[in-house]
């Protein structure tokens, strides 16, 4: 039980803390409510317990052994999320501001970005690591966890982005919303980096 209330932790923190599928997230819903923003909640989903699945089939084992592969991802990670965080302080005021911004958009987009992402997959190796299983029975809770959490905390960044639609209207809003999402990008970035 101790274990799962870890991996739930860390899950939590992993998910609600800002980074590109949040980001997404917040945006879409900017632009046409909760709704529009569901189907990049689904795939940000499914694709973490797709990656869940691939990690417990042995991917986890290859990253937890060889360092250099871990610190690479770490690095590539690192260097995307400052990018992100970089063009949204360097972006200027105007409706489609944020939508320049390379990120990946829809439910198919959203699955594979999370094959691709260096912050699930640290998250997920991490969660594994905490509390490995002997069976496959043995994940159901962490596809529990994987579903509930992941959900909640997009759904309350669409909640936030449905919330700031009108504000994102105005550019000069706009401009302190996305240099405040560049800064929160740049800090996940060299949390990133510090943790491995």
């Amino acid at each position: 039980m101790h274990d799962l209330l870890a991996c739930a932790g860390l899950l939590l923190a992993a998910a609600i803390t800002p980074g590109p599928n949040n980001l997404v997230v917040l945006r879409e819903a900017g632009h046409g409510g909760v709704r529009a923003a569901a189907g990049a909640i689904g795939g940000i989903v499914l694709g973490g317990l797709a990656l869940l699945a691939v990690v417990a089939a042995g991917a986890g084992t290859l990253l937890s052994t060889h360092a250099a592969l871990r610190a690479t991802l770490a690095a590539l990670g690192a260097a995307y999320m400052a990018w992100l965080g970089v063009r949204l302080l360097g972006s200027t005021p105007g409706p489609e501001s944020t939508r320049a911004i390379a990120l990946p958009t829809g439910a198919w987009g959203l699955f594979a970005f999370q094959l691709l992402n260096p912050k699930s997959w640290a998250m997920v190796t991490a969660i594994v690591a905490v509390r490995p299983v002997a069976d496959a029975d043995g994940y159901l809770p962490l596809v529990v966890l994987f579903t509930a959490i992941p959900l909640a905390c997009l759904l309350l960044w669409s909640f936030a982005g449905q919330r700031l639609a009108a504000r994102l209207a105005h550019p000069r809003s706009r401009r302190r919303i996305d240099a405040a999402m560049g800064v929160l990008l740049l800090a996940s970035a060299a949390l990133l980096l510090v943790d491995f």
